[in-house]
């Protein structure tokens, strides 16, 4: 059994380049169109769906379950505190040296008032722990599944990460006797097969 994690479809926020955090924006016409033009890989037509429970998430877990899929909290987006809503962009000119400093930290780069990406691996490694051997589509963020990638690589998500993720796709991770497989990148247009990364066990939590 394995699970796929999906990134939620397009909103007006993403196409403008804003932090959406926990911010509760809902997809775009051209969001929900594009969901409308993925297929799961076969293995998974059957498989059960959770989503984060933020509205960009549901509106895509609806649209690819034909409305039948449970929500988890531990699948929400990365809390981005005062800084949702801005850009990159505007957050570098404005913190300068700060921000750089901050973003330098990896794994425990903190907006502020926010959340690091520590935290967001930390209770994502406990759902996936729980859940790997179940068949399921996890329907959920960028943030979430960055967090994913460092956990199975071993990224302490300084530097340039080990794979690119793309949209419109999956990402497969499967359960093994030494910690994790994963297949990312697996297109949701034609289901073909991904990159596939060593098997890493998760690192002990800090």
């Amino acid at each position: 059994m394995s699970i796929a994690f999906v990134r939620h479809g397009r909103t007006e926020w993403n196409d403008a380049g804003r932090l959406q955090g926990r911010a509760d924006i809902a997809l775009s016409q051209a969001g929900r169109e594009q969901v409308r033009g993925w297929k799961l890989p076969a293995a998974f037509e059957r498989a059960r769906f959770v989503s984060s429970p933020l509205v960009r998430a549901r509106e895509t877990a609806a649209l690819m379950s034909g409305g039948r899929f449970d929500t988890d909290a531990a699948l929400i987006e990365m809390d981005w505190g005062e800084w949702e809503g801005e850009t990159l962009a505007t957050l570098r000119t404005r913190g300068g040296a700060a921000f750089e400093m901050n973003s330098a930290r990896g794994l425990d780069f903190r907006p502020a008032g926010g959340e690091s990406p520590r935290e967001v691996q930390h209770r994502v490694a406990a759902w996936l722990a729980a859940n790997v051997r179940n068949e399921i589509v996890a329907v959920t963020h960028q943030g979430v599944i960055r967090a994913v990638l460092a956990l199975i690589s071993g990224w302490d998500m300084t530097g340039k990460g080990p794979v690119r993720l793309h949209d419109d796709v999956v990402h497969v991770i499967e359960a093994t006797d030494h910690g994790y497989r994963a297949r990312w990148n697996v297109p949701l247009v034609d289901g073909q097969v991904g990159r596939r990364i060593p098997v890493a066990a998760p690192p002990a939590r800090r």
